[in-house]
């Protein structure tokens, strides 16, 4: 299995990955931390998938996506903390001033799990951050300390996946995402 992973440009791979069975539902569509809480909250339905849809043709794109071959396996969410809920969230603290980079969902289609498939989506949104300049990235993952995660909460990744992609931890929060404590991990680009 040789992955790939390429800017989320592709509506329809955007759509298998974080989209809904049924157009009418109000799934997360990976907007949550991405618009503003009011925003998030008043869109409903097809509205979501159409705001992800200019998302996607945006430079840069809201993320990028791992493919084995031909085939979505996997969606990693990474943009400018600024440009997301995070420059505003009392309870994920800045520990600095820089224009760094948030990745903050990771997920991996089902019947991929288990494959390695996150380690890809983290390395590569990593070198998207890059490639855009950012001078730092961070993520706000689980402390599970490896004990077993929901998978519906899954999506913020662990503290160890964070560390084997070189992040450190660079502050506690006071979030708290399925029992589990959350701490900002943090990579240095420069």
């Amino acid at each position: 299995m040789a992955i790939e992973v390429r800017p989320a440009t592709v509506f329809v791979d955007v759509k298998a990955m974080v989209g809904p069975k049924r157009p009418d539902a109000n799934v997360c569509w990976c907007l949550s931390y991405r618009i503003p809480s009011k925003e998030n909250l008043a869109l409903k339905g097809p509205a979501r998938g159409e705001l992800v849809q200019q998302l996607v043709q945006q430079d840069p794109p809201p993320g990028v996506l791992a493919y084995d071959g031909d085939e979505v396996v996997g969606w990693a969410a990474v943009h400018p903390r600024a440009d997301t809920s995070f420059a505003r969230n009392r309870r994920i603290p800045h520990v600095d001033d820089l224009e760094v980079w948030s990745v903050w969902c990771i997920r991996v289609r089902p019947g991929h799990r288990g494959e390695g498939i996150s380690h890809h989506l983290l390395e590569g949104a990593v070198e998207f951050a890059r490639d855009h300049g950012a001078p730092a990235i961070e993520g706000y993952p689980l402390d599970n300390k490896g004990e077993k995660i929901d998978l519906t909460m899954a999506y913020a990744g662990t503290r160890k996946l964070f560390e084997k992609a070189g992040f450190t931890k660079a502050a506690d929060t006071d979030s708290v995402l399925n029992g589990f404590p959350r701490v900002l991990m943090r990579l240095d680009l420069r």
